[in-house]
């Protein structure tokens, strides 16, 4: 019970994806995918700047010292972002959250199998592949009326 803290940070974070994702569709209509893009990054900069000078910004050595490739998961940001602001509005935001979610379980099942990242291991057992494929039949039914 102690980590339930953690686990309902993590349901806001979810709640927060599709919010996130019509407001992105809605910037980029306006000033086009690009600068939105732009834009939002810039406001998440500051914030987490700001977050950062009051929780302890690190060492220019520690900021070195870690290993490069870490740092491309901006590139991931991005491309979330782009891929959600141009297309949301084209299949529309549900169906477009629902093929987020089904990328990231899959991802997620793969990270955690190969312990990818320094992540603990989990193997991929056939009950996890069950709940994919319920998963994948979910997004099938939400969105087949469409």
């Amino acid at each position: 019970m102690q980590q339930a803290w953690m686990y309902s940070v993590m349901v806001l974070a979810g709640i927060g994806i599709p919010v996130m994702a019509a407001m992105n569709a809605g910037l980029g209509l306006r000033i086009g995918p690009a600068a939105s893009v732009t834009a939002l990054l810039l406001v998440g900069a500051l914030v987490s700047g700001v977050i950062t000078l009051f929780t302890g910004t690190p060492s220019m050595r520690t900021l070195l010292e870690a290993p490069s490739w870490l740092y491309l998961g901006g590139l991931v940001v991005v491309f979330y972002i782009l891929s959600i602001t141009v297309l949301g509005p084209h299949i529309g935001i549900g169906t477009a959250v629902l093929c987020v979610l089904l990328g990231q379980i899959l991802s997620a099942a793969l990270v955690d199998h190969f312990g990818w990242f320094g992540a603990p291991k989990s193997p991929i057992t056939v009950q996890k592949l069950i709940g994919l494929a319920f998963m994948t039949l979910g997004i099938w039914l939400a969105r087949r009326t469409d």
